[in-house]
């Protein structure tokens, strides 16, 4: 076994799952791309944690219940209306 943790005989059976059809060359070079991926992740978990916010404080304005639009009102510049409703184009 070798020391990286993505061999290309793993890449080669993901493509095959994939149907891609992959020659050795790019499996070997997938299987190297893969293992420098990983240890850039493995560097992320060695960065130290930062002091966070306690809290999320919600900054958005609260919700107020308006009067809305009568059927009529909304209707009115509608360039086609049938039975008191927006008429579309036909969707086949």
């Amino acid at each position: 076994m070798s020391d990286s943790p993505v061999d290309a005989d793993e890449v080669q059976h993901v493509a095959d799952l994939a149907r891609v059809d992959l020659d050795d060359a790019d499996a070997d070079e997938f299987a190297a791309q893969f293992a420098d991926i990983l240890d850039y992740f493995a560097a992320l978990d060695e960065v130290p944690e930062v002091d966070s916010d306690p809290e999320l404080v919600n900054v958005m304005r609260a919700d107020e219940v308006e009067e809305g639009l009568s059927q009529d009102e909304a209707l009115q510049n509608a360039p086609e209306t049938e039975d008191g409703f927006f008429k579309g184009p036909s969707v086949s």
